[in-house]
């Protein structure tokens, strides 16, 4: 085994080992090179970077994995660096998708107009008396829940109709066996009349520059992290790609290094600090004899998979829409997205791409389907929904997500907190990043959490522990956005 210690000729900055290339790993990366703060390594499983936000060419056409937006409710200091990094291919686009509700085609995000037109009559008189009795609805008895917070805010109408069988469909559980936290994190409108508020302001006259808009490149979601990554590297970063880690070794309350396989190569990184984005469940695994309880701890912890179909059809678009959203729980995907549609691009001619996201865990029967197989179930899908597919398929590929989405169930967070806790307290370790903090977080909030990592670092490689803390508590209040 070869022992690597620090990079010769930086004996005055820190050596950082960076775990993981995802949007963390690139942003912690970029930000600390570019200061001249440290010299840093980043490890990454892949051959390549990006993790889940990179992009990647299906028959000429740029598709990312999944749907894929950059908002503008980022932290100034993030949307500020993006913008430099990347220039006029950052296109600010007008958000124009679907969603099924009460059986009917609603714009998506929710314009007042719109939803007045379209939705069903019954469907929007309940809505109306769900926000009129709200002050008279009894708050449920028992143990707060995803369901019983949904049900007391928005009421019942748009709770059972959209929330509860979108959530079945995500996370595979019933509404009353998933965390509060996750209706924290995924709810940011808690009532119809914040709705209502939202719908507002996206009124002409009223509307902000970016209000129904989202930021997105002209090359595809993951030129932010190529971006990111050709910064990193032009400022000294070293990255090892196609290198598994096997071993994270310790001394006591001290993590003393990293050990890496490279092919046949295996060898010891060492470093003054690790930074870790990885899954806190494998990384738990990996670190030098953790406690028991942790260890169980880690193995109940859960994460939701996803397939990703692409379907290629020989047409120059298949609708107008960038995004279809599907709560009924008789479709099994939940979203669909035309890449072609998000950057507006109208290349390559002839041909788009159609992208669905399936949620499914190894194991259910989606996940050991053929391609072909899928592609079939697909347009089958496309067809109950009233979007038929009458133009040729050439075909469908597919890309399987293990952890696609964290699983916030009821006992999540005692078990998160165990594992949490002890991470905490490794010197030599800072964990943080959507995977590290098990956060269903969007990859501004990625980036955010890898720009505070950077600012609670001293120039030996120290961690500042209560700024830490307090960033923490800043990353706790992260409402994600659809």
């Amino acid at each position: 085994m070869t022992d690597v210690s620090q990079p010769t000729g930086a004996a005055d900055k820190p050596h950082i080992i960076i775990l993981g290339a995802g949007p963390a790993g690139l942003a912690a990366a970029h930000t600390l090179t570019r200061s001249g703060q440290a010299e840093v390594t980043v490890i990454e499983r892949a051959p390549q970077a990006g993790g889940n936000s990179a992009s990647f060419p299906v028959e000429g056409v740029i598709c990312d994995y999944g749907s894929h937006r950059f908002h503008p409710a980022a932290e100034p200091e993030v949307l500020a660096d993006v913008k430099e990094l990347l220039g006029d291919d950052l296109l600010l686009r007008p958000r124009h998708g679907r969603i099924r509700l009460g059986g009917k085609w609603i714009h998506f995000p929710l314009k007042l107009t719109d939803a007045l037109m379209r939705l069903p009559k019954p469907f929007a008189l309940s809505l109306i008396g769900d926000m009129v009795l709200k002050p008279f609805r009894k708050k449920p008895a028992g143990a707060e829940t995803f369901s019983t917070v949904l049900y007391s805010g928005l009421g019942p109408t748009i709770s059972n109709h959209f929330y509860f069988p979108y959530v079945r469909k995500l996370w595979g559980l019933e509404p009353e066996k998933l965390a509060v936290t996750l209706a924290e994190r995924r709810v940011g409108s808690g009532s119809v009349g914040k709705i209502l508020m939202k719908m507002l302001r996206l009124m002409p006259g009223l509307r902000s520059e970016t209000g129904g808009r989202f930021f997105y490149p002209r090359k595809g979601f993951g030129q932010i992290s190529a971006a990111m990554q050709d910064s990193a590297r032009a400022n000294g970063a070293e990255f090892l790609f196609d290198t598994e880690i096997t071993k994270i070794t310790r001394d006591g309350t001290r993590i003393t290094g990293v050990t890496i396989r490279d092919g046949d190569d295996e060898k010891q990184l060492t470093g003054d600090l690790i930074l870790s984005t990885i899954p806190l469940t494998g990384l738990t695994r990996l670190i030098d004899q953790p406690p028991a309880e942790v260890v169980e701890a880690a193995r109940a912890i859960r994460f939701r998979g996803m397939i990703l179909l692409y379907l290629v059809l020989e047409t120059d678009q298949f609708t107008e829409f960038d995004a279809h959203y599907f709560p009924e729980t008789s479709i099994p995907i939940s979203r669909m997205s035309e890449p072609k549609n998000y950057s507006a691009s109208v290349e390559p001619k002839g041909v788009t791409v159609l992208c669905a996201e399936l949620p499914c865990d190894p194991g259910e029967k989606w996940w050991d389907m053929s391609d072909a197989e899928l592609g079939q179930a697909f347009t089958g899908w496309l067809g109950q929904l009233g979007l038929p597919v009458t133009v040729p398929v050439r075909r469908c590929e597919t890309r399987r997500l293990s952890h696609a989405y964290p699983v916030y169930d009821i006992d999540f967070q005692a078990r998160v907190d165990v594992v949490d806790d002890w991470l905490l307290g490794l010197d030599g370790l800072l964990v943080f990043g959507r995977q590290g903090l098990f956060a269903h977080d969007n990859t501004h909030h990625a980036f955010a959490m890898a720009y505070g990592a950077a600012d609670c670092i001293d120039a030996t490689g120290q961690v500042d522990r209560e700024k830490w803390h307090r960033y923490r508590e800043v990353f706790a209040t992260h409402i994600v956005e659809d």
